[in-house]
């Protein structure tokens, strides 16, 4: 009984029409007519239209550009610069940007023109020159000053040293016995290859006599 209730129910749901503009018309916002939906609606699909439109328009143009940039030979880190660049330059042409340089300037002014700030500036400046004008400081610059000019001193002292050092040695009997054994070793040296050097062009008289041509004529 209950199964043929539900059937029949069924069927009467399925033979019932369904407007769709009416459900929409259902969910629309309590306030408005009819008239005054539909026009919205319509105006809502226009507006929508040219966004689509726009949005083609837009990748076209887009197009277009990337190919003249790769006519002119511009690379896409060329671009970023450029729009970095324009991007820097319109934060500073900003309200906002003048705006808190000016105020910047503001602070800067009333620090430096401040009773504290002129104070702590003076209090500096009679440190320094209390500092300049001390007995301490002035040791210590006499100091360091004698200081490098002993280190100068010293280095050339040294120097004097090496070279009168090598100058004993040089003029010493011992240097003088070694150069003259290394002058003799060079001149036996020397003597010698220029004796096998001889004996080599001048071979037991062969090199005397001409050749003989023993060509027919």
């Amino acid at each position: 009984m209950e199964s043929a209730n539900q059937g029949l129910l069924s069927d009467a749901m399925t033979d019932v029409p369904v407007d769709s503009a009416a459900a929409a018309r259902t969910s629309a916002p309590e306030g408005l007519t009819l008239a005054e939906e539909e026009e919205l609606r319509s105006e809502l699909a226009k507006v929508e239209e040219e966004i689509g439109t726009l949005r083609q328009v837009l990748a076209a143009k887009e197009r277009h550009c990337g190919e003249l940039k790769r006519k002119l030979g511009l690379t896409p880190l060329d671009g970023l610069k450029q729009n970095l660049s324009k991007s820097w330059h319109d934060v500073q042409v900003s309200n906002a940007y003048v705006k808190t340089s000016e105020k910047l300037g503001e602070w800067n002014d009333k620090v430096t023109q401040s009773d504290l700030y002129l104070s702590a500036s003076s209090t500096l400046e009679d440190w320094n020159e209390k500092l300049t004008q001390s007995e301490a400081y002035k040791k210590t610059q006499e100091t360091l000053s004698q200081a490098g000019q002993k280190t100068s001193a010293a280095l050339s002292n040294v120097g004097s040293a090496i070279s009168r050092k090598l100058g004993d040695m040089r003029n010493s009997a011992t240097f003088k016995s070694f150069e003259d054994r290394v002058g003799t070793i060079k001149s036996r040296v020397v003597g010698s290859r220029e004796n096998s050097t001889e004996g080599l062009h001048s071979p037991s008289g062969a090199g005397d006599k001409p050749p003989q041509d023993n060509a027919p004529f």
